[in-house]
Parts: C-alpha cells; structure tokens; sequence
C-alpha cells in the first residue's frame, strides 16, 4: 500500500469514527419514567404555538428513508428568567405527514403508520385507539433535555440536546436531531430484532427525530 492510499485509509477511519460518535451521543437511551419538573412560583408560563412548532422524523430501511411531520396539538412550558423549569405537550399522532413522497404512496404509508386500513391497526400507531402522545419535562441539565415519552400507553424518560433562546416574549426551543429506539415503546412491526424479516425487508428499530418548538407569553 503506498503513502496515497495510507493516508486516505487514515482518513476515512477519522471520518467514520467521528460520525460513529456523533450517532451514538444522539441515540437515546430510554429508562424508567421520572417524576415531572415542577416550576417555581416566579415561573411565567408560555404557550405552545402549534402552527409553528413541529416534530420531523426519520425512518429507515434497507431501501430507502423516509421523512415526514407530525403536528403538536398543545403545549405549555414554564420559564423562570431565561430558565425553562417545566413542560408538557400533547402530539397529534393523526398529523403524520409523510415528505419524501407525494400522491397515493404518501397516502398509503401515512395510512399504514395511522393504522387506519384494517389489518393495520397495531402496525405502527395506531391513531384510533391512540390519537395523541405526550411529552412531560422531567428536568434540563445544561444543554440536555429529559422528559417522558408516551406514546400508546408506554410511557419512557429519554434525553436529547437542546438549544433554548429567546426573542422578547417568544421562547424558541431546537433540538439537534437525536434516535429512539420504537421497539422501545412496543412498535415492533417489521424488526429484524422481533421478527424472522431478512435484513434485506426489515424496517430499522430507530426513528430519527427533530424537534422545533415555539411558544409565548
């Protein structure tokens, strides 16, 4: 091997390693639910704009990634000075939008993820019987972010990056992008971990998400 094709070996391990430790920073570790933030009596509370505020997401599978939004339906945080203290939101699981496609495949993987064609139902979401998540503050430390995570009756506590900022009575909150784990939550459709799929036709356990939150005095 010559002195080229060593460096550019070298370089390659740098950048996946690199990456490696950028994904696993970001994969959440879901635990045991926590006790929820209490505010303090000086917190003022913000509500959640919803028309601006969104959660996108990421799944995955050998073929292909998929992208989309899903709406919040409501949402309050507290904030003592510049200090978000407390936080519940509510997600609209009948919002799931699908992004990276249009027409009637959009409609039939949003359909499929909203369990609402028969035989579907306990696929994904199943938004009938489920039409909302919740997302409960348990604490920020720094940068990071804990809170509960329900979502069909499974509630979780994970923990992501976040950058809070603030614009006059606006409060601004973005998370980098960071993974769950869904069979986590009990959706085990299509895993390789739960099931006999090949790799080849399994979807990925991981959902990638981003979350982007506005809300004011």
């Amino acid at each position: 091997m010559n002195k080229t094709s060593i460096k550019l070996v070298g370089m390659a391990a740098v950048v996946a390693f690199t990456m490696s430790c950028k994904d696993a920073q970001n994969e959440v570790e879901a635990t045991a639910a926590e006790a929820e933030a209490q505010a303090t009596v000086e917190a003022v509370t913000y509500k959640v704009d919803t028309a601006a505020s969104n959660i996108a997401w990421v799944g995955s599978k050998p073929t292909a990634d998929h992208t989309g939004n899903i709406s919040l339906a409501s949402g309050m945080v507290t904030v003592n000075g510049e200090t978000l203290e407390s936080g519940e939101f509510t997600i609209d699981m009948n919002s799931i939008e699908v992004t990276d496609i249009e027409g009637e495949g959009a409609m039939k993987l949003k359909n499929h993820l909203s369990g609402t064609v028969e035989g579907t139902e306990t696929d994904f979401f199943n938004v009938n019987k489920y039409p909302t998540a919740k997302f409960v503050v348990t604490g920020i430390e720094g940068n990071m972010l804990s809170g509960n995570l329900t979502l069909k009756d499974v509630t979780k506590n994970v923990t992501f990056p976040v950058t809070v900022a603030y614009d006059g009575d606006k409060m601004m909150l973005d998370s980098e992008e960071f993974t769950i784990n869904r069979t986590d939550w009990g959706i085990k459709y299509g895993s390789q971990t739960f099931s006999d799929k090949v790799l080849d036709s399994a979807i990925a356990d991981d959902i990638k998400l981003t979350v982007n939150l506005v809300a004011t005095k």
